[in-house]
């Protein structure tokens, strides 16, 4: 149940927050009461949040893709931007579809796929042991989740089955790390951002293998800065798939999408 804070104590916190460095402090309140179970509750979430932690983290949950996803500490947090992934994807996948959800973090993005489409084989991999609890959680029963370094842990049935491969792999530069908020430098794991000297690495391991996991016409949805996406464009051509790059400049996001020649 909510805490119905009066007007006064909703300014200071208010105050407090903004005092902290919260930018939207209002609207931080507001989720910060609605979701608290109680005055001691909000109490210790407010001293999180003043400490740095993430807002998702403190709640319990993030907004994607219309849906509450649960977000656990310690494990990546969904950007907003990502959901321009979800819908290019959902535009390219077939019905019944085939997904790959790699690096899934909470799980937000084969979770969101899967609920806007119908008859998705979900599979879902992460190498690190607390997002693949949360993951399995968000997930439930729309699909699998199995714990390990990218393809490793997945079913060898799915080899040349995938239609829709997400891999929201990081993909800042190693010496741009320090350079992050510190909500996501200090409170998200450091291989869920760390993407290598160019921001790169991982992607160049997911789209060597891509080709053997994708099916004739599947694609493989990759998300990369600006900056990176002419390069991250030939990383995925020079592994034999048909590159494309996507952008939005509503969400700030550049998407480059990968497609295995059928024939």
């Amino acid at each position: 149940m909510p805490v119905l804070l009066s007007s006064l104590a909703l300014s200071s916190l208010v105050t407090t927050l903004r005092s902290a460095g919260c930018v939207f402090a209002e609207d931080e309140a507001d989720l910060l009461a609605a979701t608290a179970a109680g005055t001691d509750d909000l109490a210790a979430m407010v001293e999180r949040r003043v400490a740095g932690h993430p807002l998702e983290h403190v709640l319990g949950w993030a907004e994607f893709g219309g849906l509450r996803v649960a977000v656990d500490p310690g494990v990546f947090v969904p950007r907003r931007r990502t959901e321009f992934l979800i819908r290019q994807a959902a535009a390219l996948a077939p019905s019944p579809a085939v997904v790959v959800d790699l690096c899934c973090g909470s799980g937000a993005l084969g979770t969101a796929l899967a609920t806007a489409l119908d008859g998705v084989e979900l599979h879902a991999t992460d190498v690190e042991p607390a997002a693949v609890r949360c993951a399995r959680r968000n997930v439930g029963r729309l699909g699998r989740v199995y714990e390990g370094d990218l393809f490793a842990p997945l079913p060898g049935s799915l080899r040349g089955r995938v239609d829709v491969l997400l891999a929201n792999v990081p993909y800042v530069p190693t010496d741009d790390v320090a350079l992050l908020p510190a909500e996501a430098r200090v409170h998200e794991p450091l291989v869920a951002l760390d993407g290598g000297g160019d921001g790169l690495d991982v992607m160049r391991r997911v789209a060597a293998e891509a080709p053997l996991w994708l099916a004739p016409g599947g694609s493989l949805l990759v998300e990369a800065s600006e900056r990176q996406a002419a390069r991250a464009e030939q990383v995925l051509g020079g592994s034999g798939l048909v590159p494309r790059v996507v952008t939005s400049d509503e969400l700030y996001a550049t998407v480059v999408i990968g497609t295995l020649p059928a024939g």
